[in-house]
C-alpha cells in the first residue's frame, strides 16, 4: 500500500458481550465518515460476525474468501450506510473462529495490498480476551473499551485492561460508557473503573464519551440502520457524533511509522510469536 497520510487504527473492544460494542463501532464510524473521513470498519469477530447483520447487508464474500485466496480485501469490501466501508467476517463458520496465528496474519497481511486510501481503520473485535482478540488489540494504535453499568462488565473490563497492560505493555485505554442515564451517570461509571485501575495498575484511562439509553437506538437496531442516520436528532445520535469528534481530535500515533504498515507489521509479528 502506497498511502503515506497518517491513519488512525482503533480497536473497539469489551470485556464481555452484550454491551453494544458493535453498535458503538458502527455509529462512530458512520459519524466519522459524515465528517469527511474515509473510514473502513473491519469485522474482526471471526466466526460470529454481526456488523453486516446489524446493517442489513448481504455480502457475497467475506474474510474466509481472502484466507482461501479466492478474493482480495478490495474485492470483499462492501459499501455501508453513510459512506462507511466494511470488511465483513463470516458468521457461523466455526473454522473462522479457530484460525491459527499464521492464518490470522495472512488476513491482516492482506491490508498491505489494499488499494484504497483510508483515514480511519476501526477494528471491531470479539468480546473478551481470547488469543485472536489480544493479537488484534495490541496491533492497533488506540484501544476503545466499551463498558456498561453492570458488575460483570466492570469486572471483565478490569481483567481486559490488566491483561493488556501486564502482559503486552498497553498503557492507554479510551473508555466509552454505554446505555447510561446521562453524561453524569457515564462519568460516574468511568470514575468507578478508574478507582480500581488507579489502585492496582499503572495505566491511563481516558473518558471518551457516554451514550445514553435511548428508545430511538433500539428502533434503529430493529430497522438495521445506524441511529445517527435513522434518528439524527436523538440523544444517542448526538452523543455518538460528539464522541466521533473527540475521537477525531485524538493525536495519531506515529509508532513504527504509523498507519496500516504499522498495523500489518505488528499483527504478523504477534501472530508468529504468540503462544496462545
Amino acid at each position: 500500500m502506497s498511502q503515506t497520510n497518517p491513519i488512525r487504527v482503533m480497536a473497539v473492544s469489551s470485556g464481555k458481550g452484550g454491551v453494544g460494542k458493535t453498535n458503538v463501532a458502527v455509529n462512530i464510524g458512520v459519524s466519522l465518515a459524515g465528517m469527511g473521513r474515509r473510514v473502513v470498519l473491519l469485522d474482526a469477530d471471526l466466526g460470529l460476525a454481526n456488523v453486516d447483520v446489524l446493517l442489513g447487508l448481504h455480502a457475497k464474500y467475506n474474510l474466509s474468501h481472502v484466507l482461501s485466496g479466492e478474493r482480495t480485501l478490495d474485492e470483499i469490501m462492501v459499501e455501508g450506510p453513510g459512506g462507511l466501508r466494511i470488511v465483513p467476517a463470516s458468521s457461523g463458520i466455526q473454522r473462522m473462529s479457530e484460525l491459527n496465528h499464521a492464518e490470522q496474519a495472512a488476513i491482516i497481511r492482506a491490508f498491505a495490498d489494499l488499494n484504497q486510501d483510508i483515514d480511519v481503520l476501526m477494528v471491531d473485535t470479539a468480546a473478551g480476551i481470547a488469543g485472536g482478540v489480544v493479537n488484534f488489540v495490541r496491533a492497533c494504535q488506540d484501544v476503545l473499551l466499551v463498558v456498561v453499568d453492570e458488575p460483570t462488565s466492570l469486572t471483565d473490563a478490569y481483567a481486559f485492561i490488566k491483561l493488556m497492560n501486564r502482559d503486552y505493555g498497553v498503557f492507554r485505554f479510551h473508555i466509552l460508557t454505554n446505555m447510561v442515564q446521562d453524561v453524569v451517570h457515564g462519568q460516574a461509571l468511568f470514575s468507578k473503573l478508574c478507582k480500581v485501575t488507579d489502585r492496582y495498575l499503572d495505566v491511563a484511562l481516558h473518558f471518551l464519551g457516554a451514550i445514553p439509553q435511548d428508545e430511538y437506538l433500539r428502533r434503529a437496531v430493529q430497522k438495521q440502520n445506524p441511529v445517527v442516520l435513522a434518528y439524527p436528532n436523538s440523544k444517542s445520535a448526538q452523543a455518538f457524533r460528539a464522541t466521533a469528534l473527540r475521537t477525531d481530535a485524538l493525536p495519531i500515533s506515529q509508532r513504527g511509522g504509523g498507519g496500516l504498515e504499522f498495523f500489518v507489521e505488528r499483527m504478523i509479528r504477534y501472530s508468529n510469536t504468540a503462544t496462545v
